[in-house]
């Protein structure tokens, strides 16, 4: 079977415990939208391929716990090494989960490439009658992280899918810039039908432990 290459970008969801991290995913994958999810527990990482501007590229999303669990949990480099893009996540009707971004950010700052791309969700815009969070707020520490904002539905649909295909979109424009083809990391990548060829665009990271 001939191999084909394509680059493979390392996503991580990040986010307090229900704030909608696995249905946004879910959602983004399947179209399907499940009302009461399980807490994710550790990591777990799916992949879909998507085609930006013409170019075949695969996604590799890792949906991790909550804060309240991943606290307890050391994470490595190995976690955060070849990251490329993270989707934080809050819910606009808990005022906590907003508030918790700031452990998140800490956490991204320490850990992540100082040019990671990030792309923050106000998660359950659906639930207007029970908001708050302002939309306006979501905007304003989006600018202030430098992150794009959207605010999303996964049980009306509603941007979920837009938000994936904007941080690719950055994230295939910063890797233009970044991309040390004679250092690149090659690994290959086997499916049911197919061998891919995964090239990893060389990156760094900067912590070890939490």
């Amino acid at each position: 079977m001939e191999k084909i290459k394509i680059p493979l970008y390392k996503v991580l969801l990040m986010g307090d415990s229900g704030v909608g991290k696995t249905c946004i995913l879910d959602s983004f994958l399947c179209d399907s939208f499940i009302e009461n999810h399980d807490s994710t527990i550790g990591v777990d990482y799916k992949t879909k391929i998507i085609e930006i501007k013409e170019k075949i590229v695969k996604l590799q999303i890792w949906d991790t716990a909550g804060k309240q669990i991943i606290r307890f949990m050391t994470i490595t480099s190995s976690y955060f090494n070849n990251v490329h893009g993270i989707v934080l996540v809050y819910d606009i009707t808990d005022e906590e989960s907003f508030k918790n971004l700031d452990y998140w950010l800490r956490l991204i700052n320490d850990c992540a490439r100082n040019d990671v791309k990030k792309i923050l969700i106000g998660a359950k815009c659906d639930l207007k009658n029970d908001r708050r969070v302002t939309k306006k707020r979501g905007e304003q520490l989006a600018e202030k992280h430098n992150m794009t904002f959207l605010e999303t539905s996964s049980k009306l649909d509603i941007n979920n899918e837009e938000a994936f295909y904007l941080l690719a979109e950055d994230i295939c424009n910063n890797t233009q810039n970044i991309l040390c083809e004679a250092d690149s990391k090659s690994k290959t990548w086997k499916s049911s039908s197919e061998s891919i060829d995964v090239i990893y665009p060389c990156v760094s990271f900067k912590c070890s432990i939490l």
